[in-house]
């Protein structure tokens, strides 16, 4: 049985000097991706435009509040960003001209609900897992307003852009179901790129299980070493993914429970590596790993 294909859209939002962070990743301005490994350089010239940005976000969009006559704060909305994709199994097997296509219909479908002079990029990314398109634009009313939450600021609007979205594609792609909405997977309001951290530490924590889990009384003292450099590198990780997700006042709970058992995981190699330094030193790498949680 094969698995369903599902249609994504997702939103996000954005005042300030964050803007500068997103635009870097949409265009592929960096040298390197530390924070995104996921990224196949060797892949990123087949990245492609539908609509290609005339000059820098942040100065795009405060051109077209300015033209609007609109005031701004320093919290007001000045870019919303919309992520589109497909479950990965939906690209599976297709070539770049019908990825293309499906893109394009979908940025057709965004232009019936929003003005398209209001896009300032629309960029498909191919040098990634899956195959998604970052489309940003200024969150202009049809009365020249700039009102983010009126065009998705609540649960209903979000749930409006995921009904008619999948309503268009489905026309076209058939097989397509309708994407689970925000509020039940717990994302509202959080930034895709947030999403691919805290799968990277996700994989990251198997990882770390993976090596915890090999450990015993006769190689303790090698295993510390290897653990030590992961840790070094991971703690600080998950220590930033901690503070961001206060910030956007959410949990991500399904990994929060699975840090609670490997703890438990954790307090049982202590237990195996003895009394020596490299046991000392893994009950601590335990106690380092779990205790900022996600």
């Amino acid at each position: 049985m094969s698995k369903p294909q599902f249609a994504i859209l997702r939103f996000a939002k954005y005042k300030g000097p964050e803007i500068s962070n997103i635009e870097a990743h949409n265009e592929r301005t960096k040298e390197n991706y530390a924070s995104n490994p996921d990224i196949d350089k060797s892949r990123s010239h087949l990245n492609f435009h539908l609509i290609t940005p005339e000059q820098k976000y942040r100065a795009e969009a405060e051109r077209q509040i300015k033209d609007a006559g609109c005031r701004t704060r320093s919290d007001s909305v000045r870019v919303v960003e919309a992520l589109v994709t497909a479950s990965p199994e939906f690209f599976k097997g297709k070539k770049k001209g019908e990825v293309k296509a499906y893109f394009q219909e979908a940025l057709d479908f965004i232009q019936q609900h929003q003005d398209p002079k209001t896009i300032i990029s629309a960029v498909v990314h191919m040098d990634e897992k899956t195959p998604h398109m970052h489309l940003s634009f200024v969150p202009l009313t049809e009365d020249g307003r700039l009102c983010a939450k009126e065009i998705v600021g609540n649960k209903k609007k979000l749930t409006q852009w995921q009904d008619r979205f999948w309503e268009h594609m489905v026309k076209k792609y058939p097989d397509l179901e309708r994407g689970e909405s925000a509020s039940k997977t717990g994302r509202d309001h959080i930034p895709p790129r947030v999403f691919k951290e805290m799968t990277r530490l996700t994989k990251q924590k198997a990882k770390l299980e993976e090596l915890l889990s090999g450990v015993n009384a006769f190689n303790a003292k090698g295993k510390a070493a290897e653990i030590g450099a992961f840790l070094d590198k991971y703690i600080p990780a998950v220590e930033q993914m901690h503070t961001t997700l206060k910030k956007y006042n959410t949990a991500f709970i399904a990994t929060t429970a699975e840090n609670k058992k490997t703890e438990k995981e954790n307090g049982a190699v202590g237990a195996v590596a003895g009394q020596g330094h490299a046991g000392k030193y893994l009950e601590k790498a335990g106690r380092r790993q779990t205790a900022p949680g996600l």
